[in-house]
């Protein structure tokens, strides 16, 4: 609740300040810088073609960078020079009332540029939005970082268990036979006899006995009836 706070106060006084700012500076612009260098002359202001350039470029560019939210910080120390010049070379006197050419605005717009400077513009701006995607980015990059050292460490217990096993057989180690098939004995098929062979059928019976290991029939006796 505290953050919803600040930020919305920072964004009114972010676009309050850049509106000001763009203001002075925009009238800057269309005086001319020849007689805004003009009157820093007068006013006793060191180089003042240079510090007139600096004053309306910094305060109509700031002051649009502010109401966006953008580079908050590095425009509020460019703002915050600008306004400790105004101060001590064209507003410096004992009165501070605007009125009496005092130092009210000017101190004014510099306590809110160095309060820019310390705090930042908030989360309600360009700032916000881009430190918010870079913070999702890297929050990204971490976790697929993290992913991608687990990752190593599952297909290396792979490796390792396949290693292991070929290394185990190329040691000798035990091993599962894989089941073969047994292969029916083979038994030589007798040829028949050539045509031109003088074997009896009596004969072919003996020898495929014999071949066999069958006893040869007894063909002397004659069966009993």
């Amino acid at each position: 609740m505290k953050r919803i706070l600040f930020d919305v106060a920072a964004l009114i006084a972010r676009v309050v300040t850049g509106v000001i700012f763009l203001a002075h500076g925009w009238q800057k612009w269309q005086g001319g810088l020849g007689a805004t260098a003009q009157g820093f002359r007068e006013s006793g202001i060191p180089m003042p073609e240079v510090a007139a350039a600096y004053a309306t470029v910094v305060e109509t560019v700031g002051g649009i960078f502010l109401i966006l939210g953008l580079l908050v910080r590095p425009v509020a120390v460019l703002l915050l020079v600008n306004m400790l010049g105004a101060i001590f070379f064209m507003h410096w006197g004992l009165t501070p009332m605007t009125a009496d050419n005092g130092w009210e605005l000017p101190a004014s717009l510099g306590t809110l540029s160095l309060l820019f400077l310390v705090l930042g513009g908030g989360r309600f701006g360009l700032d916000g939005i881009f430190r918010s995607m870079s913070r999702r980015r890297a929050e990204r990059r971490a976790a697929e970082a993290d992913l991608a050292a687990h990752a190593p460490a599952a297909r290396g217990t792979t490796t390792t268990g396949a290693t292991t096993g070929a290394a185990g057989e190329r040691a000798g180690g035990p091993t599962t036979p894989e089941p073969t098939q047994e292969e029916p004995p083979q038994v030589p098929r007798q040829s028949s006899a050539p045509k031109d062979s003088k074997l009896s059928d009596k004969d072919m019976r003996d020898i495929d006995a014999l071949v066999g290991d069958e006893p040869p029939p007894h063909h002397g006796e004659p069966p009993k009836g």
